[in-house]
């Protein structure tokens, strides 16, 4: 079909946007990794592959509760109303691909603005230190950011409720969550299979394995995030305990960012390469 210079030019904004990830290891970092490493290989190898199997088994199953649920399904049924706006044509998912690329970004950034604003607001109501609030911290923000992949992916045309789909929208956010050092790799490897050879593949014919090691790092600094917001919560200002709901606000609304950059950027990326074909 071919891509217009408009278009060219987005690819190359994404390329210098992925450029900026590489990331050299810093002697903390390189410490940090070898601890991590060296207290993983205590726990017996049979009870790590047990764990990380339940924790990607716990992620298919919020993707796939999340994708019946009526609010996706009404959040599906809003967005082809927008893209009306742009095509009075669009009528399922697979038809907001005849939008333009600018069209696509406006309506995938009035998604992320929105999610970015749930997440700083969860964050800072987690601050103020409340037991209920703070337990469900992890799995709210998962969900939070689960979501603005499926619906940036929705956005750029993908079905994410086909076995495919749905796979590649867990990795770009397994991908998207990695710590910073590690997610130029993740990046790569999802972006070498985005080469328009799967288009309308159903299926998913590779690993199904997503969490490792190296993704412990995101639970493990929300976990140091509760520890500190318990011991600042008391530390009012004006009976209101400002820093510890700036720490929470802050770190959900950085992660979201992180999230919701990486896969617009990677959904955009590949709605490009196709349309090169």
């Amino acid at each position: 079909m071919g891509i217009s210079e408009r278009e060219l030019n987005v690819l190359r904004e994404i390329e210098k946007w992925s450029n900026q990830m590489n990331h050299e290891q810093t002697d903390f970092e390189m410490t940090y990794d070898k601890w991590l490493e060296n207290s993983l290989s205590l726990i017996p190898e049979n009870v790590r592959n047990e764990f990380f199997s339940k924790l990607d088994n716990w992620l298919f199953h919020l993707h796939a509760i999340l994708q019946g649920s009526q609010f996706q399904v009404d959040a599906r049924e809003r967005l082809l109303r927008s893209a009306r706006i742009f095509n009075q044509e669009i009528e399922e998912l697979s038809d907001m691909k005849e939008l333009t690329i600018d069209e696509l970004t406006y309506l995938t950034e009035n998604q992320i603005a929105k999610h970015r604003l749930y997440s700083f607001a969860h964050g800072g109501l987690s601050g103020t230190g409340g037991l209920l609030l703070l337990g469900t911290d992890i799995p709210a923000i998962t969900v939070l950011n689960l979501r603005i992949v499926q619906l940036i992916a929705m956005t750029y045309g993908y079905e994410v409720n086909t076995p495919y789909e749905m796979m590649t929208s867990l990795k770009v956010f397994h991908a998207a969550t990695l710590p910073k050092r590690m997610r130029h790799q993740g990046w790569e490897a999802l972006t070498r299979d985005a080469d328009g050879s799967n288009q309308n593949q159903y299926f998913y014919n590779g690993s199904e394995e997503l969490t490792d090691e190296t993704w412990l790092e995101l639970p493990l600094r929300h976990i140091v995030k509760a520890v500190a917001i318990s011991f600042l919560r008391k530390r009012m200002i004006q009976g209101i305990p400002l820093i510890s709901m700036a720490i929470g606000a802050g770190m959900n609304y950085q992660l979201t960012r992180q999230v919701s950059d990486f896969a617009h950027n990677y959904y955009r990326y590949r709605f490009l390469v196709e349309k090169e074909l």
